[in-house]
């Protein structure tokens, strides 16, 4: 299995904020050692979870500590009610033919 440094966010964001949140949610550029991320909503818009892969826990931390996070963050703050997050360790799983 090959292994990826993962930091997973969620957020519900305040009822009808989705475009807003979206607008201030989307960073400027694209930090130096991210590989790939994604982005899941519910059906209902309220909800969002993040899902960013990284070259090194090292490369996530000074992304989340740099001035365009914090930037980031101020401009989405108005829009949450509630964040969880956390960096992972893991990898794909392997699932059978069917």
């Amino acid at each position: 299995m090959e292994d990826h440094c993962v930091w997973v966010t969620t957020r519900r964001i305040e009822p009808g904020a989705l475009e807003d949140f979206e607008r201030a949610w989307r960073p400027g550029t694209h930090p130096d050692g991210m590989r790939r991320a994604f982005a899941y909503w519910s059906e209902d818009g309220q909800e969002i979870t993040g899902v960013s892969l990284w070259d090194s826990r090292d490369a996530c931390d000074a992304w989340r500590s740099s001035d365009a996070e914090k930037q980031r963050r101020e401009a989405m703050a108005p829009y949450v009610v509630e964040e969880r997050e956390g960096f992972y360790r893991g990898g794909e799983l392997t699932v059978p033919d069917r």
